[in-house]
């Protein structure tokens, strides 16, 4: 059977983060893809423009629906913009006993548009992180949730290891927005703490980085492998994609997960 994967996360009306991100990324990697919408983003290559909130009990319809028929064999989280969106999430997703949980806390756009509440941040704190297989949070996502600087690779070890400790059974701090030749990850899984490192892409702004990679890995896990491999994998995975990106549109180009696959170069 084709692996299932649920991807819980805010449209993006331009096609470059959030569900559409998601689940050409699935597709990309030979997943079936499911979804559930939080929040309708009115956005481009350039702004956000406006974020419709998907009520909290229309979120939870939408995830018991799939999951009592389809079961997946992993979820990834994106955009949570409520305290309310989280609860129901969280709420959710335990009571149907899902494992494979794979949390970015997407706090702000790439434009700098503030996505989620403060109140929902604690509350992700709360319930959301002690759920997480893993949490894939970049440098200014790991300082709000860690509470302090999150500026060097010595910062980012040690942010990993806080927010594990606050629940999460690993996390995976991004190093992207560091400076230097070589982007460095850190994955930390309650006992050991690995650098994942790749040349650093000429490209300084791609949209959607995130959103693939925390897709890839629910993917990947979804396929069955461990969750170092999904993580190493999709490393890999999103340095292709932004090789790909798509210069669309006025604004920062578009990671493109189906660059592959477009070419013609994946089956």
């Amino acid at each position: 059977m084709i692996p299932v994967a649920l991807t819980i996360a805010g449209s993006d009306s331009g096609g470059g983060a959030g569900i559409q991100a998601d689940l050409k990324t699935f597709s990309a990697l030979g997943v079936y893809g499911m979804s559930a919408l939080t929040s309708i983003t009115a956005q481009n290559t350039r702004e956000v423009r406006s974020v419709f909130e998907v009520p909290a009990e229309v979120l939870s319809a939408q995830i018991d629906a799939v999951i009592e028929d389809i079961r997946p064999g992993a979820v990834k989280t994106g955009l949570l913009p409520s305290k309310a969106s989280v609860e129901a999430v969280a709420e959710k997703l335990e009571g149907h006993r899902q494992t494979n949980i794979v949390v970015d806390p997407v706090m702000v756009s790439g434009s700098g548009t503030t996505m989620m509440a403060h109140d929902a941040i604690m509350a992700l704190r709360a319930c959301l992180l002690p759920l997480a297989r893993v949490i894939t949070p970049n440098l200014e996502e790991a300082q709000v949730l860690a509470g302090r600087r999150v500026e060097t690779l010595d910062d980012m070890e040690l942010a990993a290891r806080e927010l594990q400790a606050m629940g999460a059974s690993s996390v995976l701090v991004k190093g992207g927005h560091l400076s230097g030749q070589q982007a460095v990850d850190v994955f930390f899984d309650g006992e050991d703490s690995v650098h994942l490192s790749l040349p650093r892409q000429p490209k300084q702004r791609v949209h959607g980085t995130g959103c693939v990679l925390s897709a890839a890995i629910a993917a990947f896990l979804a396929s069955g492998q461990s969750l170092r491999e999904a993580v190493e994998s999709s490393k890999n995975f999103v340095d292709q994609a932004i090789r790909d990106a798509l210069d669309l549109g006025g604004g920062v180009e578009q990671c493109d997960p189906l660059g592959l696959r477009r070419k013609g170069d994946a089956a």
